[in-house]
């Protein structure tokens, strides 16, 4: 026998070459901004559209520069930490829906150590920014944190969770902005949280029209599931309630054409939703939810075009 030969069959196998520190880090940081959803950023756009809102009628029309950076980052920063602590309390509902097996945490490529670490490193980022702000802010900054964590483990026996969502985290940057320009709630402040709350319902409700098969096999609570065949009536409803609200604010702000034009694109829009979510098909439905960001961003400019041309 060829001794090269012999010698190359009887090697002991070479150990696989471990990667570079800084391709393992990258990697680790990777999947965290994937458990914070950095990479779909329409979350944090459906919660700083309602926060927009505010600041400017707050503000009228000139929110303060400090307020309005604290904001933007705020809401980029509380809704990763939402999300993480979301994951983490369904990371072992989330293996079993299609839509969600692959998140970090239910595909386990990120330990629930590491989650609630970085959950507690966003709570200390979110905490020290709104310590920007005055003391008004800061207490209702604690009772909306309070809010946000209970809600992955109130949406385990509550059947509207996504009502829930609205109130304790989609619509309380309302609050908080009024609180940050002017140190009080006046009534426009609450029927802008209100009209937040009640879109927050909308627009869930439609993402979970996404799941619905998966939700009802594994038994998770959601208003699709409630709603049953009547999910496109009373989203519908739920669509005009919250234009009426905005109506409400615009009257107690005196608003005009513009604000009232931002309203009629936002019903044309939510008209649009009603189209694609019809058939029910998830891949519809998800466009409609999508579409939620057009709705926020046409509410705003009716805002930001009444200030600018009511002078």
């Amino acid at each position: 026998m060829n001794s090269t030969a012999a010698t190359r069959d009887t090697a002991l196998p070479t150990k696989p070459k471990e990667a570079p520190l800084y391709h393992r880090v990258a990697r680790r940081l990777e999947e965290y901004a994937r458990l914070a959803r950095l990479d779909r950023p329409i979350g944090t756009w459906l919660l700083l559209w309602p926060a927009l809102w505010a600041l400017w009628i707050a503000g009228a029309g000139r929110p303060d520069q400090k307020v309005l950076i604290v904001f933007a980052l705020g809401v980029v920063v509380m809704r990763a930490a939402g999300c993480v602590i979301n994951d983490f309390a369904d990371r072992d509902i989330d293996p079993h829906v299609k839509r969600t097996r692959e998140r970090p945490l239910a595909a386990r490529r990120v330990s629930p150590i590491e989650a609630l670490a970085l959950f507690v490193l966003l709570g200390a980022a979110a905490l020290w920014l709104v310590s920007r702000l005055n003391v008004f802010t800061v207490k209702l900054a604690l009772v909306g944190a309070a809010l946000t964590v209970s809600y992955p483990f109130v949406k385990r026996f509550f059947p509207l969770p996504q009502l829930y969502l609205g109130i304790s985290f989609g619509g309380w940057s309302v609050l908080m902005a009024f609180a940050a320009q002017r140190d009080a709630l006046p009534r426009v402040a609450w029927v802008l949280y209100i009209a937040a709350v009640i879109w927050a319902a909308v627009y869930d409700t439609i993402y979970a029209m996404v799941d619905w098969e998966d939700d009802l096999a594994i038994g998770v609570k959601s208003s699709a599931i409630l709603f049953a065949d009547m999910d496109r009536v009373l989203i519908g409803a739920l669509q005009a309630m919250m234009l009426l609200a905005l109506v409400l604010a615009g009257r107690d702000m005196d608003f005009g054409g513009w604000y009232y034009a931002g309203l009629a694109a936002a019903a044309l829009l939510f008209l649009h939703q009603q189209w694609l979510i019809r058939a029910r098909e998830p891949a519809a439905c998800l466009r409609a939810f999508l579409n939620n960001n057009c709705v926020g961003m046409a509410i705003f400019i009716g805002v930001l075009l009444q200030y600018v041309y009511s002078h």
